[in-house]
């Protein structure tokens, strides 16, 4: 299909009509230059995070907190491990366990970064459970 070409009611020559508003029509080029701001629709940004997993977050912010202060050691203690706990390990993943205390293993950065970089060692070792419902 090819498209007809109509008078541009910007520039005044005969091309392809990009835009039909309020009775005039508009080629592309005169569409972006002619037309006020207030016409072009702005875009909303996305939001970060839902509702919902804001609530969530907050809840477990203080969670972690908490969690970090009774247990305030690394709970792996491999190889150049700094002893202080600073990460959350979620042993299950973070879906549907991430508010779960007891699946949670207290890290240092570094005991942390090489449990996530090698996940069947640490499902060897203990530090990575299953995420599938073991009940079934």
């Amino acid at each position: 299909m090819i498209a007809k070409q109509k008078q541009c009611a910007g520039c005044g020559e005969s091309k392809i009509i990009w835009k039909n508003h309020l009775g005039q029509k508009y080629c592309k080029d005169c569409w972006y230059k002619e037309t006020p701001a207030k016409f072009l629709k702005q875009k909303s940004p996305l939001k970060g995070k839902s509702d919902k997993q804001s609530v969530l977050d907050t809840l477990y912010s203080k969670l972690r907190k908490d969690y970090l202060s009774t247990k305030p050691y690394c709970q792996a203690k491999l190889e150049g491990c700094t002893s202080i706990a600073t990460d959350i390990h979620h042993t299950k993943g973070r879906g549907s366990y991430y508010l779960e205390v007891p699946t949670w293993i207290g890290l240092c950065r570094t005991c942390h970064q090489w449990i996530e970089l090698h996940p069947k060692d640490a499902k060897d070792m203990g530090f990575s459970d299953s995420r599938l419902n073991e009940d079934i």
